[in-house]
């Protein structure tokens, strides 16, 4: 194996390192990019968020869910809570046809199937804020999300774009996929989002499918900040695709917000978009990213990394990593095995559980 690669050490450390000299009108408007409320933490709520439907009824819907558990940290009144129930099933029962609107005709009875299930998981969650029982208002929460999230994917009638033709010749997901990781320490369920990066995801989607993960080591482990992998025995710091006996690299791709495609090849800040936010943002433990050589945003291959958050080090919505490296998904079990993984430890296994139907391989020229 070789020496750890330098690409993210150096640059992670110089991004970090601009905040202590970064000038007054840039850390200005990087302030302005803090969200209204809280920043979204959660991988799983981020994914939904993501997700390129227009519904603003399972919208609020999901967000007076989700909202349960901003009332539970903070220990407020469980009236507040029970105002949030309220709020959904109001939502379920007065717009339940806007509800219906963005799905197909034939995925409708499913759709149907999923609200009726919503609404029982209301009722089983007024129980447990009932007996003000914490934990059970927790899992309830959770399985209700889950439902909705089920719902909102069925939104999903096509892919919203079309990648460029000078990258027409990588693998691309039009879609999502769960990638299933076992290491010596446990098992990482994440899911990549091919609607916010499909060029990103479909080139570790594909390698995942050619088992190029199966056996290499952890680079690279630091606590509360990155954990890496990705990089091949011998010379090679990437994926050498055995079709072209080239180095596959892959170019930065980061979808904004209320953009309708990615940008691709540059740093939000050489763009000059220092207020702009990714949908997929580094504001979650577990964000899976692709590392790069410092000096080259199309330089990335088959390396990526975990963000294992700190908060005090790279706050939710001021993080000086967003727009500068490719997230493309987020861990959404096992998070507490990407603590206990050091450098050295090994990949046993990557394999795709769902959602491999929507890698789309390049066409032979």
């Amino acid at each position: 194996m070789n020496a750890l690669k330098p690409w993210l050490k150096i640059s992670l450390v110089a991004v970090l390192l601009l905040a202590l000299w970064i000038e007054p009108s840039i850390a200005a408007s990087r302030q302005s990019r803090l969200p209204a409320g809280n920043a979204i933490t959660d991988g799983r709520a981020l994914l939904r968020y993501a997700l390129p439907i227009d519904n603003q009824a399972v919208r609020k819907l999901q967000a007076s869910i989700e909202d349960i558990a901003t009332q539970l940290r903070a220990n407020r009144r469980w009236s507040a809570i029970k105002s949030d129930i309220s709020e959904a099933e109001k939502i379920l029962n007065s717009r339940f046809d806007e509800l219906l609107s963005s799905v197909a005709d034939e995925k409708k009875p499913q759709a149907e199937s999923l609200i009726a299930q919503i609404k029982q998981g209301l009722l089983s969650i007024k129980d447990a804020v009932e007996a003000k029982d914490k934990n059970q208002t927790w899992e309830q929460r959770a399985q209700l999300l889950m439902l909705v999230g089920q719902l909102e994917a069925l939104m999903v009638k096509e892919f919203p774009f079309e990648v460029p033709p000078e990258y027409s010749h990588l693998p691309q997901l039009k879609g999502r996929a769960t990638v299933e990781m076992t290491t010596e320490k446990g098992t990482i369920t994440m899911i990549v989002d091919g609607y916010s990066a499909p060029v990103t995801a479909g080139n570790f989607v594909d390698l995942v499918q050619r088992g190029f993960y199966d056996g290499l080591e952890f680079i690279r482990s630091e606590e509360s900040y990155v954990l890496q992998a990705g990089d091949p025995p011998g010379p090679e710091e990437g994926f050498i695709d055995p079709a072209t006996g080239k180095y596959r690299n892959i170019p930065l791709e980061i979808l904004v917000k209320g953009d309708t495609v990615p940008t691709y090849g540059i740093t939000l800040e050489d763009a000059g978009r220092y207020r702009d936010m990714p949908v997929l943002p580094f504001s979650a433990y577990g964000a899976v990213a692709m590392a790069r050589p410092e000096f080259d945003p199309n330089g990335a291959s088959s390396q990526f990394f975990f963000f294992l958050f700190e908060p005090e080090l790279t706050p939710a919505g001021l993080n000086l990593l967003d727009g500068r490296y490719a997230v493309f998904g987020y861990v959404v079990e096992g998070k507490e095995v990407l603590g206990k993984l050091k450098q050295g430890d090994k990949i046993i296994s990557a394999k795709v559980i769902d959602g491999a139907e929507y890698l789309v391989q390049p066409q032979a020229a």
